[in-house]
């Protein structure tokens, strides 16, 4: 007589590490990130602790997974590549819209000076704020609101990332840039589909755009973006 199948073990501390160097190689380096701050940061962090431990074997997979609050921590790839197309150098002062997990927040923290990253989700903010003090990042300041209005307290900003997609950019972050500045973010007019953007500012009121990617995200709910939640499907290239 065989016995009951029992669950398997848990993944090892060890274990992740090496799922996590695995992810970096496959999944990121293989795609042509090269930034080498970007991939020290992604061999870094424990992408594993950002989520309840009853989907932390789905940490290292080559797609989002998803979270409270009907979000999802974005595909490592999707990280990755808007954290290289930031352009940092390190030292940089970033604003972050939709902490989320906290991840992202978590990559950027081991680049940037200094990040203030701002979640509408009170809970969300509220764990992931607890999860960002726990490992101990000192230069992440978490602020719940709407991020659509950006952060200006902390302003101007050498970079901004978006991890939500609305039907243009806030008018409000782009002022918040510095001359020089870059903001990354999904935009298209279908919350189904979007492109991923680069805008680099030059001016006060002039600014370059760059296509980087054919995208997937969550729609970016707030002042400047969409008015209500509406409900799309994720692929593999999916981000928050």
């Amino acid at each position: 007589m065989t016995s009951p199948a029992s669950d398997p073990p848990p993944l090892s501390g060890r274990s992740f590490a090496v799922l996590r160097e695995l992810m970096v190689e496959r999944q990121i380096v293989a795609r042509g990130i090269r930034d080498p701050l970007v991939l020290a940061a992604m061999r870094k962090v424990p992408r594993e602790v950002f989520l309840p431990e009853s989907k932390r074997d789905l940490a290292y997979e080559d797609a989002p997974v998803p979270i409270a609050a009907e979000q999802t921590m974005s595909q490592p790839y999707i990280v990755a590549l808007m954290a290289e197309a930031l352009l940092l150098q390190g030292g940089d002062n970033v604003l972050e819209v939709g902490a989320g997990s906290g991840y992202a927040a978590a990559v950027l923290g081991e680049i940037a000076g200094h990040v203030t990253t701002v979640e509408r989700i009170a809970a969300l903010a509220d764990a992931a704020a607890a999860k960002l003090a726990e490992l101990g990042y000192r230069n992440i300041d978490l602020q719940q609101g709407d991020g659509t209005r950006g952060w200006p307290q902390a302003a101007p900003y050498d970079a901004i990332v978006v991890a939500a997609a609305g039907p243009q950019v806030p008018e409000s972050l782009k002022a918040q840039l510095k001359i020089g500045g870059r903001l990354v973010m999904p935009v298209g007019a279908d919350q189904h589909a979007q492109e991923l953007v680069r805008l680099t500012r030059l001016g006060p009121a002039d600014f370059t755009r760059e296509h980087l990617d054919d995208v997937r995200f969550v729609p970016l709910l707030g002042a400047e973006g969409w008015p209500s939640p509406e409900p799309a499907g994720r692929s593999a290239r999916d981000g928050r």
